[in-house]
């Protein structure tokens, strides 16, 4: 991303000058669909981001422009609506939070531009979310702590975007480290940074180009299919509250009988659970042939398990299991489509990117993209 053009673009449009403010994309390492289980899951910030150039006015009015629309977006402090145009109401949402909590601003110029590939599962919604969050703040001079820019992020998602996502994503983004990963403990907000030393390998996207409308039912079907699982168990030990309490042993004694399909559900997020907990002594050890291993069994249990992979997905994993110089794939995200995430040896990135483009086009007639990217630091000021 160019700064200077950014700069350049901000002053045409306000007059101004800027701050310059970016927060970046993220991925998942490992921890699938267990956020929402209490459990635990283990992101990264990566090198493409959610750029936003901001100032300050001296009247009440919010003046939002859009590089990738062109659009402008103006509206007031005093009564904060969702707007027909999508990519505003994530700004619009994380101003509405910021003034339900009582924070005092004044409006605000805002000029949004960025480099995560949209509809690819890196969470540039929540990037979004927390660069103006943290723009906020900053020009402000608020002092809002971190864990409250990822959950003001967060909460105007729900509300003015209206996904119930899980804090992941915003966490991720606020408190991504370069060369480290982060294991958090979704029900007690508890995290440590883990070394993610690469030498030798890099970490690839695989991009389908796919989204299958089964995503949002089923996303809800699953939530529902756990949340059975635990209340079938709480009749027997009543101060479990989530799968994150749960053992396979419960699970085999009290859930089997009664529904196979929602105890497939319920033991994979228990064993995903155990599989980032192992994760997190492999990275230490430097380990990252075990890591992607364990990658590997994850999508196995994704797939065929808790069912919200796709024949696309299957087929890039597939497709790279006996590939020299591959240690680990799965897919990453909701499911249903998006990227695949992939540790790959860096001589054999090139070919395998040209041959894997080639057979998925005679496979699908669709275009793969791919994007090798690297770690990077969660939300910053960069000018």
């Amino acid at each position: 991303m160019d700064i200077e053009l950014l700069k350049t673009s901000f002053r045409n449009i306000f007059q101004v000058e800027p701050v310059i403010v970016k927060s970046p994309g993220r991925i998942n390492i490992i921890g699938e669909h267990t956020d929402y289980n209490d459990g635990f899951v283990m992101p990264a910030a990566i090198n493409k981001g959610i750029y936003v150039a901001v100032s300050k006015r001296e009247d009440n009015e919010m003046h939002l422009y859009s590089e990738s629309y062109q659009q402008l977006h103006i509206c007031g402090i005093e009564r904060i609506e969702k707007s027909d145009k999508a990519w505003a109401n994530y700004i619009l949402g994380v101003a509405d939070q910021m003034k339900n909590r009582g924070y005092k601003f004044t409006g605000f110029n805002l000029y949004l531009d960025g480099n995560v590939p949209l509809g690819a599962g890196l969470s540039s919604s929540a990037a979004l979310e927390c660069a103006t969050a943290f723009a906020l703040n900053y020009i402000n001079n608020i002092g809002i702590s971190k864990m409250d820019l990822a959950l003001i992020s967060q909460k105007a998602e729900h509300v003015f975007a209206g996904v119930n996502c899980g804090i992941m994503d915003q966490f991720a983004s606020v408190f991504g480290k370069k060369d480290q990963a982060v294991m958090l403990d979704c029900r007690s907000m508890k995290y440590v940074y883990i070394p993610l030393k690469l030498d030798g390998y890099k970490l690839v996207l695989l991009n389908t180009n796919v989204k299958h409308s089964l995503s949002d039912s089923a996303y809800n079907t699953r939530r529902s299919q756990c949340e059975q699982g635990v209340k079938w168990i709480k009749e027997h030990f009543p101060k479990i509250s989530s799968l994150r309490d749960v053992s396979l042993e419960m699970l085999e004694k009290f859930v089997k009988p009664k529904d196979s399909e929602v105890f497939k559900k319920c033991a994979y997020v228990v064993d995903e659970n155990e599989r980032v907990i192992k994760a997190v002594d492999q990275l230490g050890n430097g380990d990252l042939v075990a890591l992607g291993e364990l990658m590997f069994a994850t999508h196995g249990g994704l797939s065929k398990d808790y069912e919200v992979s796709c024949k696309e997905l299957d087929f890039l994993v597939d497709f790279v299991k006996d590939f020299d110089g591959v240690l680990g794939a799965r897919m990453m995200g909701g499911g249903f489509g998006g990227c695949t995430l992939n540790i790959i040896r860096n001589e054999r990135i090139d070919v395998l990117i040209e041959q894997i483009k080639a057979a998925y086009q005679r496979e699908f007639n669709l275009q793969l993209d791919a994007y090798v990217v690297e770690t990077d630091n969660g939300s910053e000021l960069i000018g």
